[in-house]
């Protein structure tokens, strides 16, 4: 659909309305006296969400590129049906994160705004992965942010998954940024080859870090120094966390990526991954949630 037709189906006076950002990439824009939001509709990807009174909490790299077929670098990117790297030839986090949603409903509530958006299978997508489905996602807009990431098996066979909310906030200085609730957790260490540790108190910052932690359904708290505030998320259906910056090295390796913008982001996500992989029967359901407060 194009911009003019999304706002005549869907648009709220004053409160949501539909933009592009780059030809062909439409964006919703959601105003309110709670707070304000961006959404993508290529990959449903949450690109910004600021409560009134407050900074930005999610972060976008300033180098982020807006095309259609390619996910933005910052936001809440959604992994989907698999989280990493995919079998040889096919994308990694999956496929839904480049493709374009459709739109589904948008209501104004007492709480804020809801968006939902959905995709389900076509030829493209089972030339990919052979499976029927239906993928929802509903935001809620407004003090809190919630994210409802829900697959339902549309087919007759059963299929697994792993998943993620891979959300990227901004912080004000990585090196004075603490992350408390993995305190006993274990983790596969990517940066270590993947070894197995357990977290040891709050997980600080001083390199590259790309942990999994397994076997939790914790909260988690960013303790965000430097901007004088804690960043809360809460989650469900999720037994995985990973805790991911890249550092200043493999920084360079995006090019839609600044320099030096290592230093004010941090990815805490919302996951399915590793060993925790979630299989979906025929006509079933499973729902990944996770509520960002402040």
């Amino acid at each position: 659909m194009s911009v003019e037709a999304l706002n005549k189906a869907f648009a709220i006076a004053d409160v949501l309305t539909f933009v592009e950002a780059a030809a062909g990439v439409p964006v919703i824009e959601i105003n309110t006296a709670i707070a304000s939001a961006r959404i993508a509709l290529v990959g449903a990807q949450v690109l910004e969400w600021q409560p009134a009174d407050a900074e930005p909490v999610l972060w976008i790299s300033r180098a982020a590129i807006y095309q259609v077929g390619k996910g933005v670098r910052g936001g809440v990117p959604i992994c989907w049906p698999w989280f990493g790297a995919g079998e040889t030839g096919k994308p990694a986090h999956g496929f839904v994160r480049t493709r374009m949603w459709a739109v589904r409903s948008t209501t104004q509530t007492a709480d804020g705004v809801v968006v939902k958006l959905g995709i389900t299978d076509d030829a493209e997508t089972r030339a990919i992965w052979d499976y029927a489905f239906d993928l929802e996602l509903a935001v809620t807009v407004g003090a809190t942010l919630t994210m409802a990431l829900v697959t339902k098996n549309t087919g007759d066979t059963p299929f697994t998954i792993t998943d993620a909310l891979h959300t990227y906030f901004r912080v004000g200085d990585i090196d004075a940024t603490i992350v408390q609730g993995l305190d006993g957790v274990r983790y596969l260490d990517k940066v270590l080859d993947f070894t197995e540790h357990t977290q040891q108190g709050d997980v600080l910052f001083s390199g590259e870090t790309d942990r999994v932690y397994v076997n939790t359904q914790s909260t988690c708290v960013i303790n965000d120094t430097a901007n004088a505030r804690n960043i809360h998320v809460a989650k469900s259906g999720s037994d995985t966390t990973v805790v991911w910056n890249p550092w200043s090295e493999k920084e360079k390796g995006f090019a839609d990526m600044a320099a030096g913008e290592y230093q004010q982001m941090l990815c805490v996500e919302t996951c399915n991954a590793a060993d925790d992989k979630i299989t979906i029967a025929p006509q079933q359901t499973h729902s990944l949630v996770a509520v960002v407060s402040l």
